[in-house]
């Protein structure tokens, strides 16, 4: 059986600590017991690591050797908000699929309510990022930032390659594009923007212009954005591999 890997809030070079809802589950229902042995991160580091103290609101370990993990991809997804059930399964997707980070967008496009609420939800989508970090038994969290503007998100990128889905005659396949892109820069860093339903606007389009983004398909069927999202990550990461 496959081993769960609990993220720790707190550590030192030889300690580490869970609390909250990590440490009520280990002392309730695992029923941990000082001398049982866990794997822990620790700072982006996955160790082996021995429970020394148990309660409902505190699980201390000793950290002992250090595993061997894979790294997050070199891949920062821009996702337009869009339905919050559907949002909340392409942060958790896109979150097993090994995204550094992902920064939600609030795009012309997307409904206005959705748009009013969606300040409140960050919290809640880097709880289920958290989650989804430990089922998939990633070393690390990927960074859920506030949502934003799409003119500020465009104006802070700082990835080598700029990519965005967008259904124009113009666009060539994400891989075609990922494969040039391969030979000017060698893949360092990629940023991906997702649209919302319905796509992004003219005006959008624009921006995404200025600062020198790379249209791209994902082929002649129409997706919807959480689809088209976690197949683009998927694609994308056969390329970072």
């Amino acid at each position: 059986m496959t081993r769960r890997r609990w993220i720790a809030d707190n550590w030192t070079a030889t300690t580490a600590s869970l609390s909250g809802d990590q440490a009520a589950h280990l002392a309730r229902v695992l029923r941990a017991e000082p001398g049982q042995i866990f794997d822990v991160v620790a700072g982006g580091f996955l160790h082996r690591a021995e429970v020394t103290s148990v309660s409902e609101d505190n699980v201390l370990f000793t950290l002992h050797e250090e595993l061997e993990a894979d790294a997050a991809l070199p891949l920062h997804l821009l996702l337009a908000v869009f339905k919050f059930d559907h949002m909340e399964w392409a942060i958790e997707k896109a979150t097993e699929l090994g995204v550094a980070r992902i920064t939600p967008i609030l795009a012309r496009r997307t409904e206005k309510h959705l748009t009013l609420a969606a300040p409140k939800r960050a919290e809640r989508w880097r709880r289920i990022a958290l989650e989804a970090s430990k089922q998939s038994r990633r070393t690390d969290i990927p960074e859920i930032a506030a949502p934003t503007t799409l003119k500020a998100a465009l104006e802070q990128e700082q990835s080598a390659i700029h990519i965005l889905l967008s259904e124009t005659e113009q666009a060539t396949t994400l891989s075609a594009a990922l494969a040039v892109s391969r030979q000017a820069t060698g893949y360092e860093t990629v940023a991906l923007a997702i649209g919302p339903e319905g796509g992004w606007t003219p005006e959008e389009m624009a921006l995404f212009t200025t600062h020198h983004w790379t249209p791209v398909t994902l082929g002649p069927r129409i997706l919807r954005a959480e689809t088209a999202a976690i197949a683009a990550i998927a694609i994308t990461s056969t390329h970072l591999s």
